[in-house]
């Protein structure tokens, strides 16, 4: 069975002169980056706790003036986040954006190329631990890693979650009752729910949860029983799975993001969200490339993201990673994938994910 690096690797070949052509439109500087403030490396940068941290970053990233972000958020949410950054230090943050496999995809392509393009990656968990294996992103120290939950800071410290993806149920209050909901998976069971709903296709991550925490003998039998009884509707993409609950084309969506249902919900829109046990979250975090164009901003953004970014990401309806900053799901047991693990155990949940739910479902 192929392994996911070896996966990657050939999806990076593939798509190579894509990447290469997106490289090229970027513009920035291909040499290898070294602190432009003397002989300081990034790593020292990185490792540096004391009280002059901030003085240094900061000086050091108004010299650089730019900060090159590649991410997975949607154009609305980082451009909140950015221009925060950016009102407070007076640094100019260009962002590349797409899916966070795409990003993974680039930054490899990149970095067998020679090309330091980037300075940040702001992407899923499993993509930034991806990206570790491949030695490519800078361990960092930083005052704000004591205030994180326990699960957001791996041991190697090359990346940190930001904020939590929780996977909500949501549904057409139009079409569904709060009554009639689900309290246990296994209520999705009832022929009520046949035609009713759907899934997203690449959640094999959350089926593994799932799985894991009904018994994985158990677990495997309630899903096939549910798309043999029930059926599924398999799409691509939360947010379109969000729409439509939101259309009423799938009364009930099993795996949408809890911050678009909760935007969609303030908007008006006829749908509401619940969470069956157990919530499962997908981090989403930071990391700094170890070659870094601009280390100084990097870093600092670095910080901010943590600090001052905790509050964006909670006004925005995320689930900040900072226990400093109140949360209306600080209530919610969550079970937080765990990205190495996930990349360890990959293919097999995809190839049951693939075989029980999606080929089923054709």
């Amino acid at each position: 069975m192929m392994s996911y690096r070896l996966f990657l690797r050939l999806g990076c070949l593939m798509a190579a002169s894509l990447m290469l052509w997106g490289c090229s439109s970027q513009g920035t500087s291909t040499s290898a980056a070294e602190p432009s403030q003397g002989a300081t490396t990034i790593a020292e940068l990185a490792a540096n706790e004391g009280k002059d941290r901030l003085q240094i970053l900061t000086d050091g990233a108004q010299k650089e003036k730019t900060l090159i972000v590649y991410t997975s958020r949607t154009n609305e949410d980082i451009e909140r986040i950015k221009a925060g950054f950016e009102k407070k230090y007076g640094i100019t943050v260009t962002v590349w954006r797409a899916g966070s496999d795409v990003v993974l995809q680039k930054v490899i392509t990149e970095a067998k190329a020679g090309r330091n393009e980037f300075d940040m990656v702001d992407i899923s968990g499993t993509e930034l631990e991806a990206l570790h294996q491949e030695g490519l992103l800078q361990a960092v120290k930083s005052p704000y890693h004591a205030d994180l939950i326990p699960q957001a800071l791996p041991e190697h410290r090359e990346w940190v979650t930001t904020s939590l993806n929780l996977f909500v149920q949501t549904y057409n209050t139009n079409l569904v009752k709060k009554e009639d909901l689900p309290k246990k998976y296994e209520d999705l069971l009832d022929p009520k729910w046949k035609g009713r709903l759907g899934i997203e296709l690449e959640d094999s991550d959350y089926f593994s949860i799932i799985v894991k925490k009904m018994g994985e003998e158990k677990g495997l039998k309630f899903w096939r029983d549910l798309v043999a009884a029930n059926g599924l509707d398999v799409r691509k993409g939360h947010t379109l799975i969000t729409n439509l609950v939101r259309s009423g084309e799938i009364p009930l969506g099993l795996t949408v993001y809890n911050f678009t249902a909760e935007q969609y919900k303030k908007e008006g829109s006829p749908l509401d969200w619940f969470v069956i046990d157990p919530a499962v979250a997908r981090p989403n975090g930071i990391g700094v490339s170890k070659k870094a164009p601009h280390p100084y901003a990097s870093l600092l953004f670095y910080d901010y993201m943590l600090n001052e970014g905790q509050q964006e990401m909670a006004n925005l309806s995320f689930i900040p990673s900072s226990t400093k900053v109140e949360s209306p799901y600080s209530k919610i047991k969550i079970e937080v994938i765990d990205p190495a693990v996930l990349l360890k155990e990959r293919n097999k949940w995809a190839d049951l994910y693939d075989e029980i739910i999606i080929k089923r479902e054709k």
